[in-house]
């Protein structure tokens, strides 16, 4: 029997949801309301595009499962794309400077590139390889009942059409009106959870100065401990030779949109090392501020939801987008799809429930790693901290501060920071002795430099302690 798939969102997570929907159904259509663009340009409703975006080792090996036909990792290389190893970047954390390990596996390597870049060459490697259709149309509503959805409403340029499916998957981000749709068809509200610290990004690109052309992926990180607004940033080499500066701060200590301030900001973070490096960088644009932060999940695998449809990506849960997870979780949720379609047929009983309760343990993973620390800012909306995250706090502190002395330590927190490795690794018994007797070497006293780098900074100008 004919099996029809429909795909709501041509961004990231439904272009993957197709791609693995293509292998085994006989037509997949992605609905997008945007024009899609013919290069690595914006699409019109994606403003955290802006920002700075890095795909993580896990999220880079789904996509290449779910396109196995296309180097995706190669096309973005060749396009300008960065490769850095998680522990070689510049770190600076709430227990001090992050000291840098050499490493050769590609399991801690992240991808850094514009989201415009990678977007764009995801969607070429699924229309290049897969059977899939792209519509410029708006899904306005569900078909069906709260027991089955059988298609999607679709309006385009002023007519409305039925699509009937064997499968919808929403992928339509985080202005998704799918919790609507299900009201509409008489499914009852979804459990929802929300941590929301007030965050306001701002992010500006630079041209990358001359000297500086090696510098790898720059984070001064907040401190949840301190009683103020936290206050973090982000410096991340992208293609074209240019610097996606993303600054970020808590309520009572947002950054603003004015360019003349942004600068002064980054200076102004716990350490001034992101302002020392772009305060001689031309800037390239405006400074483009976001408010769209807020841990939002829907855990629709708990819900009493209808066969037929599955909700994956941003549309599922959205994260202070600090932790640079978005990406990789879309990727990780589709890779979840794929799999099931291969054990069983879209349109058999139990089907798309069991695909969203796959897919939760990914999205439950980034999101408790993501709301561990923004629980604890000033004026937190949200539940509070209980005694298990006051105690667990002081466990992951304790365990950071060794990791910034210790390379088995500081991986094994790195796989789970990436979504390659389970949380309750960090219990380890190793890693649990490790932590309990504490740091092996003295914390550094500043950022660890190369010669090439120390050489850059001196030429604009020593760092304020």
């Amino acid at each position: 029997m004919s099996r029809r798939a429909v795909v709501i969102g041509g961004s990231v997570a439904g272009l993957l949801a197709a791609a693995a929907l293509s292998r085994s159904v006989d037509e997949v259509i992605v609905l997008e309301r945007d024009e899609l663009p013919e290069g690595p340009q914006p699409r019109r409703r994606t403003p955290q595009a802006r920002h700075a975006h890095i795909l993580l080792p896990s999220g880079r090996d789904a996509i290449q499962e779910l396109l196995p036909r296309v180097d995706v990792r190669e096309r973005l290389l060749a396009s300008g794309a960065h490769e850095q190893p998680l522990t070689d970047m510049l770190g600076f954390g709430p227990q001090g400077w992050f000291r840098r390990w050499p490493t050769v596996t590609d399991e801690l390597l992240l991808t850094c590139c514009s989201r415009d870049l990678l977007e764009w060459t995801v969607r070429g490697a699924v229309l290049d390889t897969a059977q899939v259709t792209v519509r410029r149309a708006e899904a306005v509503s569900l078909l069906g009942t709260a027991q089955r959805v059988t298609g999607v409403r679709a309006l385009s340029d002023g007519a409305e059409e039925d699509l009937r499916a064997d499968l919808v998957v929403d992928a339509s981000g985080r202005g998704s009106r799918v919790e609507h749709w299900l009201e509409t068809l008489g499914v009852p509200g979804i459990p929802t959870d929300e941590v929301d610290s007030g965050l306001v990004y701002a992010s500006r690109v630079f041209s990358v100065p001359k000297g500086a052309e090696h510098f790898p992926v720059t984070q001064v990180e907040a401190d949840p401990a301190d009683s103020g607004p936290g206050r973090s940033g982000n410096l991340v080499p992208i293609e074209d030779g240019r610097w996606l500066v993303s600054l970020a701060g808590t309520r009572g200590g947002e950054p603003t949109a004015d360019p003349e301030e942004f600068t002064d900001f980054a200076l102004g973070l716990r350490h001034p090392l992101i302002g020392q490096l772009i305060s001689d960088a031309e800037p390239l644009g405006d400074v483009s501020l976001s408010r769209s932060t807020r841990n939002r999940r829907r855990d629709f695998h708990k819900a009493a939801m209808p066969e037929g449809l599955v909700v994956l990506g941003d549309a599922v849960a959205t994260y202070n987008p600090v932790y640079g997870q978005g990406m990789s979780i879309a990727a990780l949720g589709a890779q979840t799809l794929s799999r099931q379609v291969q054990r069983a047929d879209v349109a058999s009983p139990g089907f798309a429930r069991g695909v969203q309760r796959e897919a939760a343990k990914s999205v439950s993973a980034a999101y408790t790693l993501s709301t561990s620390q923004d629980q604890w800012f000033p004026e937190v909306v949200g539940k509070a901290p209980t005694l298990v995250d006051r105690l667990l706090s002081r466990y992951m502190g304790r365990m950071a501060r060794v990791a910034t002395t210790s390379y088995p330590v500081s991986a094994a927190m790195c796989a789970v920071l990436t979504l390659q490795a389970d949380a309750s690794a960090l219990v380890h018994p190793k890693l649990l002795l490790a932590t309990l007797k504490g740091p092996v070497l003295e914390p550094l006293s500043g950022p660890p430099l190369t010669d090439e780098e120390s050489a850059f900074l001196d030429s604009v100008g020593p760092i304020p302690v």
